[in-house]
């Protein structure tokens, strides 16, 4: 039997309603998201023993929260998620646009090429807090969107560290090489390490580009880049996780 017209319509518009929204979890990341005046909260789902543990950010938040029974957690989160009895729906943050963030001589950005995995866009924008980078930047329909999960793996880092999107890489390269940041591009193939080329840019701003796992950087953003550079391996093979190569670069550039 068809549905009705106005039963399709109400289906389309809670779906619509749903995509603008996210489920954070976990008392790390909901914590963070209560403590934080740029987030737009909109309903609270917590155990009694979470409550008592995030007690003092939810009086901060001055939110009214839903107490559930652990046995039958309502939060609308997927099956495996560990949430540790908390849940927050709220709004996406809006960090607004790249030249808004790339600012300063000594700089850094890192961009992501296409890396969709949540927990290693998670784990970057912890090291991107740790490192003092200004932004993460990803593109718009080929990156990890801001998710619990993501939410989760960052540790509370996806509140203070800017996670931008942008509709294409390539000119947000050129547009940060307009504003003197020299845009270095992650290659196991380089023949100059993170370090050396760190050295010649030592106060000036710079961009690193990191591609996803298995096919790295595609061929448009490499040519795009100033310079491609490496991380140096003590073997003769060796490469990392592309969170963790993020994390070391990060730390090169800065040291």
């Amino acid at each position: 039997m068809k549905k009705p017209a106005w039963v399709i319509e109400k289906e389309q518009a809670r779906r619509a309603a749903a995509a603008e929204t996210v489920w954070l979890f976990g008392l790390h990341a909901v914590r963070d998201a209560l403590l934080n005046p740029r987030r737009d909260r909109l309903r609270l789902i917590v155990t009694p023993n979470a409550l008592e543990k995030l007690k003092d950010a939810v009086a901060i938040a001055a939110m009214t929260p839903e107490i559930v029974d652990p046995r039958r957690f309502s939060a609308p989160l997927d099956p495996g998620s560990v949430h540790q009895g908390a849940a927050l729906e709220a709004r996406p943050l809006a960090w607004g646009g790249l030249g808004e963030h790339a600012t300063g001589a000594g700089a850094r950005i890192v961009l992501l090429d296409r890396v969709t995995d949540p927990h290693n866009v998670g784990a970057i924008l912890r090291s991107a807090e740790v490192f003092g980078a200004c932004a993460v930047v990803g593109v718009e329909r080929h990156a990890a969107p801001e998710t619990g999960a993501l939410a989760k793996a960052a540790s509370g880092a996806l509140e203070r560290q800017p996670y931008l999107r942008v509709r294409n890489l390539a000119r947000a390269i050129a547009e940060l090489q307009d504003m003197g940041f020299t845009v270095l591009g992650l290659d196991g193939a380089a023949e100059a390490t993170v370090a050396e080329v760190a050295a010649a840019a030592r106060g000036r701003p710079v961009a690193l580009v990191l591609g996803a796992e298995g096919p790295g950087l595609r061929e448009g953003t490499r040519a795009a880049c100033d310079r491609l550079v490496r991380i140096p391996c003590a073997g003769d093979f060796g490469s990392l996780n592309v969170s963790n190569a993020a994390a070391v670069a990060l730390y090169a550039l800065g040291s």
